[in-house]
């Protein structure tokens, strides 16, 4: 007879919309075992299985707390009632869990104010009472007893109540919520446990066999949401609001979104051990970081690390939702081979209201180190030649034509966008050198035979400074560089040859030439100022320092903004990145372009 062995969840946190799948070990009259679903509609030897969820609301309401959201507040923060910040925002675990956020958490006090006291003491006067007991100076209230409803109302609350109860016990009432195997919770969940029930149905008296097999989950929690980041003029103009589409639609400006978002196989726990569970598995991440791009509004996305099956079953058709079209090329794998479905790649989205598809190209740097290799080796060298060369890495080139005016209303407006991943072990210099001279070679042949504007995305996984940087950023590489020593197949030889012609500038080195203008000193210091370039856009327990970049021609396009740049403390809060609020160990950036009227001669 079927019976059920074992149920259980990956993680034990539910998160407001990230889906929740049990997993159900089943053994089938035969004895074998399996986790498939038997729906009412194809029973088996006269069975099926029934899911139920129930919402367990306790008579006590609870707040839960802003910075860890498994633990229930104790405190909440004055200052953000009284500056109307959402009120989820304001509860606190203890007093020194509010102390060490303060300065994160006062970035939230400083946008919503309307004015700062110089002295320092507007803390005082307009957030409130202090804490006696950490004597930190920081303003908050502590929460005795249960959360009433007569408390702050600005902002989303953290307790719900109105569904139709089922059951009732020992001052708990259960909701149902749900009658299939996935469920995914609601605002209206937030503070609560959920159960998952399974049992085993008759398919004629639609009874049920046995007793259910049930398991609960720890209080359901809101998705935790970062600070918002801002587009930052570099250009003189005003773009408060130019995140917005349509202020982007009246100006004649488009902006390029690069971000790797780390594929979900290489997002292990031993890895990323400060990252909470919950916080690292897929089901959190896939949303977060849908969240996240979407909230960027960007025309053209190009994102890295994207695993085949998560564009197919997700990316594709949420950003299709979105208005984007998709463009995927997935790596090779011949180093790799495997399930093909989980191997990564690069993703090129755009809006199709702004742009449309010309053409594609697609860069295997395999297939080139073949090529490198049946030219310049030896049989009997291509082999372990061909073993430092290979690694899976491919890019992806898109011909894209705009749909908007710019400078030139009535000219057929066109633009290269190159997406990609060198992803080289650090010592194999030489790899890294050769890959991306190949991408831009190959790109000198796409601008010979259409003069057009050029980005180029990704993760170089190289530092400001290094040669594949140089090369990008300057057209060549000094002869005397020190990756250059690292050559044993002298595929770099001779130095000269590493050159190109292409006019490509790195957008964000546009903060380092900013004058001191609101909002850009900060950024100015997050800049390397040897290099032009973010001080980190990769961040973890053991490494930090810039990977990404996005490179444009500067004799066709200018740079008009650029998303801003986010500080390493608040980051490092929790050791590094993925986090709770940020769904990957590199951050997006995103830089905001205007086509030039008329194009200068390549250098």
């Amino acid at each position: 007879m079927l019976s059920v062995l074992r149920v259980h969840l990956p993680s034990d946190i539910p998160i407001v919309g990230c889906e929740l799948t049990p997993y159900v070990l089943l053994r089938r009259p035969d004895k074998s075992l399996s986790s498939d679903d038997i729906p009412e509609s194809a029973p088996v030897e006269g069975h099926f299985l029934r899911y139920k969820w129930y919402r367990i609301q306790s008579d006590k309401k609870v707040a839960i707390c802003s910075v860890h959201p498994t633990e229930q507040a104790t405190l909440q923060c004055l200052g953000c009632v009284k500056t109307k910040i959402p009120v989820a925002k304001s509860y606190h675990c203890s007093p020194k869990c509010f102390a060490d956020s303060w300065q994160h958490h006062r970035i939230l006090h400083d946008r919503a104010a309307s004015a700062v006291n110089d002295n320092g003491n507007e803390d005082e006067e307009l957030f409130g009472a202090r804490l006696n007991s950490s004597g930190s100076g920081v303003p908050a209230t502590s929460l005795s007893g249960p959360i009433s409803g007569s408390g702050p109302t600005n902002g989303s609350i953290t307790f719900y109540s109105g569904a139709t109860s089922t059951q009732r016990s020992g001052g708990e009432t259960w909701f149902e919520v749900g009658l299939s195997k996935t469920y995914t919770p609601t605002a209206e969940d937030i503070g609560h446990a959920l159960k998952f029930e399974c049992v085993i149905v008759d398919s004629e008296t639609k009874l049920p066999v046995g007793q259910p097999s049930t398991l609960l989950t720890s209080r359901v929690i809101p998705a935790p949401t970062p600070t918002p980041r801002r587009l930052i003029s570099v250009s003189g103009m005003d773009l408060a609001g130019h995140l917005d589409l349509d202020a982007r639609v009246s100006s004649g400006t488009f902006t390029v979104l690069s971000y790797n978002i780390l594929a979900d196989m290489h997002a292990s726990s031993e890895l990323y051990s400060y990252c909470p569970s919950w916080a690292l598995s897929w089901a959190y991440r896939k949303q977060n970081l849908l969240r996240e791009i979407v909230g960027y509004h960007a025309d053209i996305v190009c994102l890295q690390e994207v695993q085949t099956d998560h564009f197919e079953e997700f990316f594709e058709p949420e950003l299709d939702k979105h208005g984007y079209e998709a463009l995927f090329k997935r790596r090779t794998n011949e180093v790799y081979p495997g399930n093909v479905n989980i191997i990564d790649g690069c993703a090129t989205f755009f809006r199709r209201d702004r742009f449309s598809h010309v053409k594609k190209y697609e860069v295997e740097f395999n297939k080139a180190a073949q090529s490198l290799t049946d030219a310049l080796l030896p049989s009997t060298q291509k082999k372990n030649a061909l073993g430092r060369l290979v690694k899976d890495n491919v890019a992806l080139i898109a011909i894209l034509e705009a749909k908007f005016g710019g400078d030139n209303p009535g000219r057929r407006q066109l633009l290269s966008v190159a997406n990609t991943h060198v992803n080289v072990p650090h010592e194999l210099k030489d790899v890294k050198l050769w890959q991306v001279h190949t991408l831009l070679k190959g790109l000198e042949k796409i601008a010979a035979s259409a003069n057009i504007p050029m980005l180029v995305c990704g993760d170089f996984g190289s530092l400001p400074g290094s040669a594949p940087h140089s090369l990008l950023a300057m057209g060549k590489v000094d002869p005397s560089h020190p990756d250059l020593m690292v050559d044993p197949l002298g595929i770099l030889r001779p130095p000269g040859k590493l050159n190109h012609q292409l006019p490509l500038v790195s957008a964000y080195s546009s903060f380092a030439r900013l004058n001191v203008a609101s909002g850009s000193e900060k950024q100015k210091r997050r800049m390397d100022t040897l290099t032009n370039e973010p001080l980190f856009t990769n961040c973890t327990r053991d490494f930090i320092g810039t990977l990404d970049y996005i490179f444009y021609s500067a004799d066709s396009l200018t740079v008009e903004g650029l998303l801003e740049l986010l500080d390493e403390d608040s980051l490092r809060k929790d050791t590094g990145l993925p986090s709770p609020e940020w769904s990957s160990d590199h951050i997006a950036l995103l830089a905001e372009f205007r086509c030039k009227s008329s194009s200068r001669p390549r250098r």
